[in-house]
């Protein structure tokens, strides 16, 4: 049995380099960028008028004068016009290129405007004011965007704003879901007193559309010719296999048997933690193969623990470690890390932990009523209130 820290370790020298692709930049949130992002013109690309009002020049109302007679209107996406007499004014709209020979723009709620002339009303003008200078958010060639950064929809402007409407990002990987066992029935179908509706499987779907990665399913029934028959297609067809089920020590838990027939290299099997101790993690040359228990809770954070991390360091995605505070003392016998469930709230900017009393690995519903999971490591039996642990968080 091999410990948390040496799993994590083996699952993230197994990274793999997924390519790149290129795709429309609407359709890049949450994928990773695999290029700098650079400004094709200075940001803004013109002395930026930022409050619908009058511009006029600064030195003019610094000598006294507070009444302007109107010249001219400077809309948005028109072309810069020019102030002819510095002693009067012009109306712009915000988005507008400042006029020539302005350099100030009063807010309309701060002048009063009657038959032509702009009275202003206020004494407290700075010089520049309500202005964006040309190039304040970056000069031409500046990188707005580094490589490898996570797309959000801030990006997504400014992708629009330099011209990017195709955007090369990281190329997710092809992973097909398994779960096995004769006891599982559909969704949609009434099991009988013996079976349980497939739960796991969804899950993990969802878990990995998160990722921004989209998966296919199959169940397989526990007959050993079909899971190798099938096993075997999958191990040539993706890049990434996640099963849920038959790899413990059950009768009909063929799946590590499989895996050495059909020449996955086990890099472990069993990770002393709760839940989730007989994980299963191996590869060949060209796919990564999680086995995770059946049950509910280990699958899930199984997937949490190592195939998000394995995820984000394939993609070169930077993650920060979360930590929490208990707000219980937790008391925990075996020499095990223990991936307890919590309920987390903030205080005092701090994270705080609540355990979350479940049934066992078996128990999904728990999952509803808590956040997260803290990771107590294998060294202590007691954990006591406002002591401070790596948090793994899902909601």
């Amino acid at each position: 049995m091999i410990s948390v820290k040496d799993a994590k370790e083996i699952v993230l020298k197994s990274k793999q380099n997924f390519g790149t692709e290129e795709v429309s930049f609407l359709k890049a949130v949450g994928r990773v960028l695999k290029e700098e992002i650079v400004a094709d013109r200075d940001f803004p690309p013109f002395n930026r008028v930022s409050m619908d009002g009058i511009a006029v020049d600064y030195e003019q109302f610094k000598n006294g004068q507070r009444a302007f007679k109107i010249e001219g209107i400077q809309p948005a996406g028109s072309k810069q016009i020019l102030l002819n007499n510095k002693e009067n004014c012009i109306e712009v709209m915000t988005g507008a290129v400042l006029p020539k020979n302005t350099n100030t723009v009063i807010r309309y709620e701060d002048v009063v405007i009657a038959n032509g002339v702009a009275t202003i009303g206020i004494d407290a003008v700075k010089d520049c004011q309500n202005v964006h200078p040309k190039g304040k958010d970056g000069l031409a060639g500046t990188v707005l965007i580094k490589k490898n950064t996570k797309i959000t929809a801030a990006e997504i402007g400014v992708l629009a704003t330099v011209g990017k409407s195709v955007v090369k990002v990281v190329k997710q990987p092809k992973v097909m879901i398994v779960s096995t066992g004769d006891e599982l029935v559909g969704v949609a179908e009434k099991p009988l007193e013996h079976q349980i509706r497939r739960s796991n499987v969804f899950t993990l779907v969802s878990l990995l559309e998160r990722l921004n990665i989209t998966s296919e399913t199959d169940h397989i029934t526990d007959d050993k010719p079909i899971l190798k028959t099938k096993i075997e297609t999958y191990l040539k067809t993706y890049d990434v296999l996640l099963f849920s089920g038959a790899v413990s020590k059950g009768k009909y838990d063929f799946l590590p048997e499989i895996f050495n027939e059909l020449g996955v290299e086990k890099l472990f099997h069993k990770v002393a933690q709760r839940p989730g101790k007989p994980f299963f993690y191996g590869k060949t040359t060209q796919c990564n193969v999680f086995g995770f228990p059946g049950n509910p809770i280990s699958t899930f954070v199984n997937c949490l623990a190592y195939f998000y991390p394995w995820y984000f360091a394939s993609a070169e995605i930077k993650v920060a470690q979360e930590t929490a505070i208990l707000t219980e003392d937790v008391s925990f016998n075996p020499s095990l890390d223990c991936f307890l469930q919590v309920k987390l709230h903030s205080k005092y900017g701090h994270v705080l932990a609540t355990p979350v009393k479940g049934n066992g690995s078996g128990d999904l519903a728990s999952l509803v009523h808590a956040d997260a999971f803290i990771v107590l490591p294998n060294d202590k039996k007691i954990f006591k209130t406002g002591e401070n642990y790596p948090i793994i968080r899902y909601k």
